[in-house]
C-alpha cells in the first residue's frame, strides 16, 4: 500500500493493488461538509486521469460511512462543489467506484453510495434518508436512484418513513451488493479489480422495475394520512412515484424541492427538535462528574407502570429484582412482566435468544431484604405519599448506602419523598410515561439534595434504557403535567366560553395533534383526574376560576370510553357527538351566567399555544425547566405535541 495521500483536511486517500482507497474522516459522523465534497472532487479527478489508478474505493473512518449532510449549513449560501455536483462526478467517472460501506450510510451518505458502481458493506452497516424527519427530502439523487434500484413501492416507504435499514435488508431489497464479513476494503479493491474495463452500472441510467398502480396510489393514501399535514413526506411521495419521467428532470425537481423544504418554517422546527435533544443532555454542574454503576435495578410496584419499566430495564441488558407486596402480587407481576416480552418476541423485535436472556436476568419477590443487591431501586407504587415515604423508609433498612432510590410519582413532591429517607442526597425522580417501555421520554428530576452524581447516574441509566432524558427541577407535574394542567385549563375555558369539545379536538387534530385533548381523556379514563381535583379541592384558591364540567360528567358516570359515555357516547365504540354533553356544557355557563360564543380553529389554536408557552415560561422563570428546547421535546414525545411544529416554546416565536 502506498503512501498516503490529502485531498482535503477531512478526505484522504491511499493506493492499493492499483486501486485508490479514498477514507473520509470527518468526526463524529463523517458528515458532508464543504471540506468533504472538495476533498472527493480532487480526489476523483486525481483518479481520473492517474494512468496507475484502476478505479476507487470510497469508506469512512471510524465506525461510519457518512452519516449525512452537515447539517450547519443549513440555511446558510451553498457552498461550491455541491453534494449532487460531487455525486454526478462519482456516477460519471469512467473508472469504476465501489462503496465500502463500514458503517451508518444515512441521508447524503447513501445518495453518495446510490451513484457508485456497486455497492459492499459491513455486517453492522445501517443505510437510510432520514431527510424526511427533519422536514425535508433527499437533495443529491436518493427519491431518483433508490426507486431504480429497489422498485418504487419499497423505495416510497424507505423514504416517507426515514427509517434506517441493516445490512441483511439493504441486501435482500438490492441497495447493496454483498456483505463482506472480514476485510471490508479488501472486498471493495477487488471489485474495483474485477470491474475494470467493463462496462460499469450507473444507477441513474437503470429503468424501473414497473408496479402496480393501485398498489402504489394505495401506500401513498395511507403515508399522506399518517403525514397530519407535513409537507415533507406529501413531496417525497410526489418525487418517489414519478421517478419514472426523464431522470434529469426527476433530479431536478427533487433539488428544487430539497431547498423549498429546507427554508421552510416546518424544517426549521424539526431541526430545533434535533439541536434540541443533542442540548438537552447538558447539564449544569455535572461536568467531569463520573456515573455510579449499575447493573442491577430493583423496581416496586409490579403494575403496568412497573412492568413497563422492567421490560424496558430487561431490554438494556439490567438484572432486575421486582417488588410487590404479596407473593401473589409478586408472581402477577412477572407475568405481566414475561407477556410484555412474549409480544416483543412475537413481533420480531426479540429474538428467542434475547428473550431468553431477558427472562434470566428477571427475578420477583415480596421481601424488601431482597433487593439487597439493587444498585438502582425505582418505586411505581401508588402515587400517595405516605406510601411512597415508607417503601422508602423500609428500603433505607435493605439496600446499600451507595445505592440510587428513584420515584416515579407525577405529581407529588420528591423532596418530601427524599425528607422521609436517611439518605436524602442519593435520591433523585425518573418519571416514565406509560407504556414505560415504548414511550421515549423520560423526565430526570433534581431534587434539592440530589448529588452529582447520582443526577449524572440517572441520565446514564436513561440514555442506556434508550430514553430521552430531559432533567426537571421539583414542581408540581414537573415540566411535562404541569403545562399540560395549562392547556387542560384552556381547554376547559374554551368550553364554558362558547366551543364544544369536538371543536376544541378538531382544531388540536387540524393543527397536527394525533388526537383531540377530550378524545384522549376518554381514552384514559376521566376517573383518576377527578380524584385528583377532590383531593385539591379544599387547598383551591377560591377567587381562581374553575370549570365543573368535568366532574359533572364523572358525577353521572361518564367515565369515558370504557364506561361508553365521557366527553363523547361511543355506540359499538365509535366516538360520537353526544348531545347530552352539550346540555351540561350549556347548563354550566347558563350557571355563571356566561354568554356563548364561536371560535374559529385558528382561535382555538391560539389559546391553546399561549396557555402552554405562558406555563413554559413560568417554568423557565422558576429554574424548573432549563431551555425552551427542553420544555419543547418534553412536550412533542410525552404529550403529543406535533414535532414538525417544534414544540410549544419554538410556535410562540
Amino acid at each position: 500500500m502506498s503512501d498516503l495521500s490529502s485531498f482535503s483536511a477531512t478526505v484522504s486517500a491511499t493506493t492499493r493493488d492499483s486501486v485508490l482507497v479514498v477514507t473520509i474522516d470527518n468526526a463524529p459522523v463523517n458528515a458532508t461538509s464543504v471540506d468533504v465534497r472538495s476533498g472527493l472532487e480532487k480526489a476523483l479527478t486525481h483518479a481520473e486521469t492517474a494512468t496507475d489508478v484502476l478505479g476507487v474505493v470510497i469508506t469512512g473512518a471510524g465506525k461510519t460511512f457518512i452519516g449525512g449532510a452537515d447539517i450547519n449549513e443549513f440555511g446558510k449560501p451553498a457552498m461550491e462543489p455541491t453534494l449532487p455536483a460531487v455525486i454526478e462526478k462519482i456516477e460519471n467517472l469512467s473508472k469504476p467506484v465501489v462503496a465500502a460501506l463500514n458503517g451508518a450510510a444515512l441521508g447524503g451518505g447513501l445518495e453518495v453510495a446510490l451513484a457508485c458502481h456497486h455497492r459492499i458493506a459491513s455486517p453492522s452497516a445501517q443505510l437510510g434518508l432520514p431527510e424526511v424527519k427533519l422536514g425535508i427530502v433527499p437533495g443529491a439523487g436518493g427519491t431518483q436512484r433508490l426507486p431504480r434500484l429497489i422498485g418504487i413501492a419499497a423505495a416510497l416507504e424507505l423514504v416517507t418513513s426515514g427509517r434506517v435499514a441493516k445490512a441483511d435488508e439493504a441486501l435482500k431489497l438490492g441497495i447493496v451488493d454483498e456483505i463482506a464479513k472480514d476485510d471490508l476494503v479488501g472486498a471493495a479493491v477487488s471489485a474495483v479489480q474485477n470491474l475494470a474495463g467493463t462496462p460499469l452500472r450507473r444507477t441513474g441510467a437503470l429503468s424501473i422495475a414497473p408496479a402496480d398502480p393501485a398498489e402504489i396510489e394505495t401506500a401513498a393514501a395511507k403515508i399522506l394520512a399518517k403525514a397530519r399535514g407535513q409537507k415533507a413526506p406529501a413531496e417525497a411521495v410526489r418525487l418517489v412515484t414519478t421517478s419514472t419521467r426523464p431522470f434529469a428532470e426527476g433530479l431536478a425537481d427533487e433539488r428544487a424541492t430539497f431547498i423549498a423544504l429546507r427554508d421552510s418554517r416546518e424544517a426549521a422546527a424539526l431541526r430545533h427538535v434535533f439541536f434540541a435533544e443533542r442540548e438537552s443532555s447538558k447539564v449544569e454542574g455535572l461536568e467531569g462528574i463520573e456515573a455510579r454503576l449499575v447493573s442491577t435495578i430493583g423496581i416496586c410496584g409490579l403494575g403496568l407502570m412497573g412492568s413497563g419499566i422492567a421490560v424496558a430495564a430487561l431490554g438494556a441488558g439490567y438484572s432486575v429484582i421486582a417488588l410487590d407486596q404479596t407473593p401473589e402480587a409478586a408472581e402477577k407481576g412477572r407475568e405481566r412482566i414475561i407477556g410484555l416480552l412474549e409480544r416483543n418476541l412475537a413481533s420480531g423485535r426479540l429474538d428467542q435468544a434475547s428473550f431468553d436472556a431477558q427472562k434470566a436476568r428477571l427475578s420477583v419477590t415480596a421481601s424488601d431484604a431482597d433487593l439487597a443487591p439493587c444498585d438502582l431501586v425505582i418505586e411505581a407504587v401508588f402515587d400517595d405519599l405516605a406510601v411512597k415515604a415508607d417503601l422508602f423508609q423500609r428500603l433505607d433498612k435493605v439496600i446499600r448506602p451507595n445505592a440510587i432510590l428513584a420515584t416515579n410519582t407525577s405529581y407529588l413532591n420528591p423532596d418530601e419523598i427524599a425528607a422521609a429517607t436517611a439518605h436524602p442526597e442519593r435520591v433523585l425522580g425518573l418519571h416514565f410515561f406509560s407504556p414505560a417501555h415504548v414511550m421515549r421520554l423520560l423526565e430526570v428530576v433534581r431534587c434539592a439534595k440530589t448529588a452529582p452524581d447520582v443526577l449524572a447516574t440517572g441520565l446514564a441509566v436513561a440514555k442506556k434504557l434508550r430514553k430521552l432524558p430531559v432533567v426537571t427541577g421539583v414542581t408540581e407535574g414537573f415540566i411535562g403535567n404541569r403545562i399540560f394542567s395549562a392547556y387542560r385549563r384552556e381547554a376547559e375555558f374554551l368550553l364554558e366560553d362558547g366551543a364544544l369539545p369536538h371543536e376544541i379536538d378538531a382544531a388540536l387534530e387540524d393543527y397536527g395533534f394525533p388526537m383531540g385533548l377530550f378524545a384522549v381523556y376518554d381514552m384514559a379514563g376521566l376517573e383518576i383526574a377527578w380524584a385528583r381535583r377532590k383531593r385539591q379541592a379544599a387547598t383551591r384558591d377560591p377567587a381562581a376560576r374553575y370549570v365543573e364540567i368535568a366532574d359533572t360528567l364523572c358525577e353521572t358516570g361518564r367515565l369515558g370510553q370504557k364506561a361508553g359515555r365521557g366527553w363523547y357516547f361511543y355506540p359499538e365504540g365509535k366516538r360520537t357527538i353526544d348531545p347530552e354533553v352539550t346540555a351540561i356544557i350549556e347548563a354550566a355557563r347558563a350557571k355563571k351566567g356566561i354568554a356563548p360564543r364561536s371560535f374559529s380553529k385558528d382561535e382555538i389554536q391560539d389559546r391553546m399555544l399561549k396557555a402552554m408557552a405562558t406555563e413554559g415560561e413560568a417554568l423557565l422563570a422558576e429554574h424548573v425547566a432549563t431551555r425552551p428546547g427542553d420544555i419543547d421535546l418534553v412536550m412533542i414525545n410525552g404529550y403529543g405535541f406535533p414535532a414538525h411544529k417544534g414544540g410549544p416554546m419554538f410556535a410562540r416565536d
